[in-house]
């Protein structure tokens, strides 16, 4: 079996993965040995809740910058990927841990995040079209920069819609 060049860092995840915990480990009694049980169990805790404001108003506010874009005709990307990006730090600091918490803040610092953005522009392929819908059903949809028809509103009357069972279904059939 031959190996797809590149992916001899994949193989190193499983290691990680089970290297973390005892690296997290040791930070702790490190630190802990350096302030104190109780500073140290404080700044876990403190970076538990800045991970979960974070992943509240953060990712939020990036994918709506990113929807923004995409709504003036611009490439979206470097804001979704900045909406990932917050997302995973804010979820690394939700993970006890102080090397995770070092990760994180530096997901958020801008020139790493920069860093970040320019090694990945060349591998994001933006496929497909993005459409976002305006002013509801049935009304005109912005596809790229042309705006479209969505095609015939069907209105139902009352007798053509109830939420009662409908004793022709198909799906009713042997469960009487």
């Amino acid at each position: 079996m031959t190996d797809t060049p590149g992916t001899d860092h994949i193989r190193l995840i499983p290691i990680l993965l089970l290297a973390l915990p005892l690296l997290e480990i040791a930070t702790f009694v490190v630190v802990g040995s350096a302030i104190g049980v109780l500073p140290t169990l404080g700044l876990v805790l403190a970076s538990s809740v800045l991970g979960a404001v974070l992943l509240r108003t953060g990712g939020l506010g990036a994918l709506a910058r990113a929807q923004a874009e995409l709504q003036a005709g611009r490439d979206p990307g470097q804001h979704v990927v900045g909406a990932v990006m917050t997302v995973v730090a804010a979820v690394l600091l939700l993970i006890p841990g102080f090397l995770t918490d070092v990760v994180a803040l530096l997901l958020l610092v801008p020139g790493v995040r920069g860093f970040v953005w320019r090694r990945l522009k060349s591998r994001i392929a933006v496929s497909g079209n993005f459409t976002t819908f305006r002013g509801g059903f049935g009304q005109t949809r912005w596809s790229g920069d042309r705006t479209q028809a969505r095609g015939p509103v069907v209105d139902l009357d009352e007798a053509d819609y109830s939420r009662g069972p409908n004793p022709d279904s198909p799906w009713r059939i042997g469960k009487e």
